[in-house]
């Protein structure tokens, strides 16, 4: 059985906008938490109205976005970005409130996930990632060199990463070294692989196969989805983390059907419906364990109509 949150949702509510697109390799990402917020005011929605918004800006324009990284592009501004963002979503557990982040590219959930182990440092952090992408590269193993698709293999740290083909430098050691020790007390890996489920996944390269099974992650792909029903998925999710200590829920939008909309940088087809998302996410939200929740990828620039923010409103209305 799964109880409602602990936490007063509606009155105890913090909405975050994560304006920093510096670990994917398309332009747009950026926009999507004010994307979603402007939608939500032009329909005249209360949501962003009625709860705190902390919009932290990543001032593209004052900063360096070089790609003098091969395999860690924009890994400097990341961290810094990364640190910035980690101390205010720290503040806001420490006042209680119950973090809701919008955010441009998937590399953000680096720094919001290490705000949560700062603060819970002697907890276990359970996290649900729905995605279509595993996001488990490291500077090692990234074909592309985007930090985007490296966000667990910072959160879960080089312990777990059994394959390397990339030689890297001493510099961008370094820089790596302190990406995966985000946050002031350097704590390092952040999450286990027994604490993490993927939903949703569906395309990945082999060395992240490789670290899947070599690890043991859990995960649901799209047609077991389809074959066990949203609702059972969500919770047997709840009931395989149930050692964990609070759980935190990742969403990438592009983990939904292209039919929906285009409105991400990496579409893929074969995802999970609107309905279904929903179905699941209000599932995860009635958990006691749950202490915060992310939108991530939302990308203006590839959409049209705001197709993607909108679709992103229907799920806030069903969860809140």
């Amino acid at each position: 059985m799964y109880y409602l949150c602990s936490i007063n949702l509606k009155h105890n509510l913090e909405i975050f906008l994560l304006s920093s697109e510096f670990g994917c390799g398309r332009r747009g990402a950026s926009l999507g938490p004010s994307a979603v917020m402007l939608e939500d005011f032009d329909r005249n929605g209360t949501f962003f109205k009625n709860n705190k918004v902390e919009i932290i800006n990543s001032e593209i324009e004052k900063i360096e976005n070089g790609d003098n990284s091969k395999w860690a592009k924009n890994i400097d501004n990341i961290i810094k970005y990364g640190n910035n963002a980690l101390i205010k979503i720290e503040k806001s557990l420490d006042n209680g409130k119950f973090p809701v982040i919008f955010s441009g590219d998937h590399s953000n959930a680096i720094a919001t996930i290490s705000a949560f182990k700062n603060k819970y440092y002697n907890k276990n952090i359970g996290v649900i990632w729905i995605d279509a992408h595993a996001d488990l590269h490291s500077p090692y193993t990234t074909p592309s060199g985007n930090i985007h698709g490296m966000a667990l293999g910072a959160l879960l740290g080089d312990v777990y990463c059994s394959s390397k083909k990339n030689e890297i430098n001493n510099e961008d050691f370094i820089a790596w070294k302190k990406l995966i020790e985000l946050g002031d007390k350097k704590i390092h890996p952040k999450i286990y692989p027994s604490d993490l489920v993927y939903i949703d996944i569906r395309e990945l390269e082999e060395a992240e196969w490789t670290d899947i099974r070599d690890n043991n992650i859990k995960y649901f792909e799209p047609d077991e989805i389809r074959e066990k029903t949203p609702e059972l998925i969500a919770k047997e999710t709840l009931k395989y983390l149930a050692n964990c200590d609070l759980i935190y829920v990742s969403f990438d939008v592009d983990s939904l059907s292209p039919s929906i909309s285009k409105g991400t940088g990496t579409s893929s087809e074969g995802g999970i419906m609107l309905e279904d998302a929903i179905c699941m996410l209000k599932i995860f939200m009635e958990s006691s364990k749950t202490a915060g929740i992310e939108f991530t990828e939302i990308n203006p620039l590839a959409d049209t109509e705001n197709k993607m923010a909108k679709a992103v409103l229907k799920i806030i209305d069903a969860i809140f």
